[in-house]
């Protein structure tokens, strides 16, 4: 009789979703800005993708493709990119985008009149931006950067709005409705968006459930329709009721060690602490087998520009581990700390084992969960921690993952430096030939092998549970949830 009724109440959630064309979506954190040009957090890009787009945009299969910009072009050099912009394209707020709407936006990540930019790669790589007609616009690079074409799917906003956080306006399919803390972020169909057959549904509200289990439960009630970055034991769980999908995801799993605090700024610590952990064993308890194992910042999914074999180069030894513990001064180990973000079950799960098998060379980690708020401002801004797990998401560019261990680069929370791996970042960007330029990236992945800069563990498979009815989900290599091809069926 229970089970009847369970499956009425599903029915009846099914075909109330259905009716009112509404799609809720469970994600793990709140997002750290709505304004797009300060945003950094990917959770928020995972929500903010929908409202927000620019002169281009990500493709599933991992380029770019025309958006705001109806076509580009790129001169011989690479110093200069030619957009010709879209006509009737209009910003949330029912205005037509203008060419001074685009110079407004790319200047605000550039700099002007004085002001520092929003965007280090503006700043260091853009030297003009300019209209050509009311039509078109130009930007001249100071710096090559074969790279920087992925640059352009930064959000165009309308120089009008006064206030890009309280109000943010994008192009993109979903208008911004509200924001609650906590809560919800709530966006709704764009009705004047440029690409008519988009979106398929009236509104998604994007639910901040931090507490997994919680998650799964409101999705089993029928309260949620999407659950997104499942493990493996959810997925089994969920068996052949509901829609599953597996893709791998472009993420980097990673355990990071500060180099600023001792004994972390001995490499022999390092590659101590990479004998230590065993990552096939932390994918099999932790992942279901969901996973590829990783040995440098890169995942096999840039087929291009990954270096095969370093996943290997540092074998599960306690002797290897202990013996160079041993010789950096630790022969009894040492006490430190993990420090993880709370609303990521995964991560912390990740920790429990590696602080078990820290144990087995004498290393002894105590475990600390912390806000993903606390997260942010702590470890990743301010870089007050010892060892953290996080999962790095992917890029469009290698050159954009990979630039994250510049010794100047702001966000280099691992306080990583090496003048050979900034030399040949440097250099890679300046080549027009695929296969050079490759090669320097795979260079570049054996040095943070070598230096072991940080332990390298998995992509984790994405994983996603759908409602039964509905389908159109787009998987793209990147953090973000595409609501503009859903529907109910």
């Amino acid at each position: 009789m229970r089970r009847i009724g369970l499956m009425l109440m599903l029915l009846i959630v099914a075909v109330t979703a259905l009716l009112s064309q509404r799609i809720v979506v469970a994600v793990m954190q709140d997002p750290d800005f709505l304004d797009p040009h300060r945003a950094a957090a990917s959770g928020t890009y995972e929500m903010m993708f929908n409202v927000f787009e620019g002169l281009l945009k990500p493709n599933p299969n991992g380029t770019v493709i025309p958006a705001i910009a109806e076509s580009y072009s790129i001169s011989e050099d690479g110093m200069v990119y030619t957009f010709n912009l879209r006509s009737g394209v209009k910003f949330h707020d029912g205005s037509e985008v203008t060419v001074d709407d685009v110079l407004y936006s790319l200047n605000r990540l550039k700099g002007s009149n004085g002001e520092r930019g929003l965007s280090p790669d503006f700043e260091k790589f853009v030297s003009k931006i300019e209209a050509v007609d009311d039509k078109t616009v130009r930007v001249k690079l100071s710096t090559l950067n074969t790279d920087f074409l992925e640059k352009f799917i930064v959000a165009i906003i309308p120089e009008s709005n006064e206030n890009h956080e309280k109000n943010p306006v994008g192009t993109g399919p979903f208008r911004f409705v509200e924001y609650r803390p906590g809560q919800r972020l709530v966006i709704e169909k764009f009705e004047e968006y440029w690409n008519p057959e988009l979106p398929k549904v009236e509104e998604v509200e994007f639910r901040i459930i931090p507490d997994n289990q919680a998650a799964i439960m409101s999705f089993l009630a029928g309260e949620v329709q999407i659950l997104p970055r499942l493990d493996a034991i959810q997925a089994m769980a969920l068996g052949d009721r509901y829609n599953l999908l597996t893709a791998e995801q472009n993420m980097v799993q990673l355990m990071a060690m500060n180099h600023a605090v001792s004994p972390f700024d001995d490499i022999r610590v390092r590659r101590a602490i990479n004998h230590a952990v065993d990552k096939e064993e932390i994918i099999e308890i932790v992942a279901g087998g969901y996973g590829t194992k990783l040995g440098s910042n890169m995942s096999p999914i840039m087929s291009a520009y990954y270096r095969e074999g370093l996943e290997d180069y540092y074998e599960p030894s306690v002797e290897k581990a202990k013996a160079l513990l041993s010789e950096a001064g630790y022969p009894d180990g040492f006490d430190t700390k993990i420090t993880v973000p709370s609303n990521y079950q995964f991560h912390i799960d990740t920790a429990q084992v590696i602080a078990e098998q820290l144990k087995r060379v004498g290393v002894r980690a105590e475990i600390e969960l912390v806000e993903w708020s606390v997260w942010l401002d702590r470890v990743y801004t301010a870089r007050e921690y010892e060892m953290t797990i996080i999962g790095l998401t992917g890029k469009l560019s290698a050159y954009e993952i990979l630039r994250r261990y510049v010794s100047d680069y702001p966000r280099n929370f691992y306080n990583y430096s090496d003048s050979e791996y900034d030399r040949i970042i440097s250099l890679a960007i300046e080549k027009t030939a695929v296969e050079e330029k490759a090669s320097m990236f795979k260079r570049a992945q054996e040095i943070l092998t070598e230096d072991a800069a940080a332990v390298y563990i998995m992509d984790p498979n994405f994983i996603v549970a759908l409602a039964p009815n509905l389908h159109g989900y787009t998987v793209y290599p990147l953090y973000v949830q595409d609501m503009s091809t859903l529907y109910y069926r």
